[in-house]
């Protein structure tokens, strides 16, 4: 019975340990998300509103609390959203792309850049992920 009550606790205090480490991946996580979202994502999909505007697609930005949504005013359905994943074992900033055609609607989420760490994520990677997503809503 010692030994049991041993390794039960040497496995709540790893359990403890870990949780505890990825609460601070989070909040650090967290904490470099919001400089991102303010520094580079924001005033991207600005700009990229405005040049597509200036083609004659009519999408507005939005700073929803805790993303950037950049949305056509075409329909509410249609937008790309930036956003902070947490539920993975290392958080990331991922993409949400949800589209309307009819009555269907067909949502994906991807990462922004793979494996990449929030505070590493640069305004390149913003502008690529967008012009990758931004296709089928200025197709038709």
């Amino acid at each position: 019975i010692s030994e049991l009550r041993k390794r039960l606790r040497a496995a709540i205090d790893k359990s403890r340990r870990a949780a505890a480490d990825r609460r601070a991946r989070v909040d650090a996580a967290s904490a470099a998300y919001a400089t991102f979202l303010e520094d580079k994502a924001g005033p991207l999909a600005h700009m990229v509103a405005n040049a597509l505007r200036a083609e004659g697609y009519n999408f507005t930005v939005f700073t929803p609390a805790g993303g950037v949504r950049l949305s056509s005013a075409k329909s509410g359905d249609d937008y790309l959203e930036f956003a902070l994943d947490s539920a993975q074992p290392e958080p990331a900033v991922v993409l949400r792309v949800n589209r309307s055609r009819g009555r269907r609607v067909m949502q994906h989420e991807r990462p922004l850049r793979e494996h990449a760490p929030v505070d590493t994520l640069t305004e390149e990677d913003v502008l690529q992920a967008l012009l990758q997503e931004i296709g089928p809503f200025v197709e038709r």
